[in-house]
């Protein structure tokens, strides 16, 4: 008896069944991934910036404020181009009273003898977990730590 090569009926249905869930589940994963990095990223930038505001208060003598927009969604340091925040994402601020105005508009100040207005920076993803990035008002240290959900 010969046996005739090639697949049956079965297992290509069976294939089939198998490729259309894995394009099924393929969305997902891309949504989960892109909020995965938009909130890296976003975490990334804004600690720079505020490294960057305090290093420039530092060399140059002079005060430098990081300034969030909650109304406009935008952040970084005054005098530059402004980030805008990922629409997946929040960001929550605490600044002391000085540095807030009625237009939604927050600042963080670093001063050039290495001291900071102070306040701290909440960035939460849609599942609630997130980073808080705090200033420390009497050094100007930049500490990050996780959100207790």
């Amino acid at each position: 008896m010969q046996r005739s090569r090639g697949f049956t009926l079965v297992e290509l249905l069976v294939v089939l069944a198998v490729m259309a869930s894995v394009m099924a589940l393929t969305p997902m994963a891309f949504d989960r991934l892109k909020e995965a990095s938009e909130y890296r990223t976003t975490v990334r930038t804004i600690l720079s910036q505020l490294r960057t505001a305090r290093t420039v208060a530092l060399a140059e003598g002079r005060d430098v404020q990081f300034s969030v927009n909650l109304q406009q969604r935008t952040y970084g340091i005054e005098g530059q181009s402004q980030e805008t925040l990922a629409s997946s994402l929040q960001l929550k601020a605490v600044v002391a009273g000085l540095d807030a105005n009625p237009q939604d508009k927050v600042s963080i100040r670093f001063l050039p003898n290495g001291g900071a207005s102070g306040g701290t920076l909440d960035v939460i993803r849609p599942s609630g977990s997130g980073s808080r990035l705090r200033v420390d008002w009497l050094s100007g240290r930049i500490t990050q730590q996780a959100l207790q959900q």
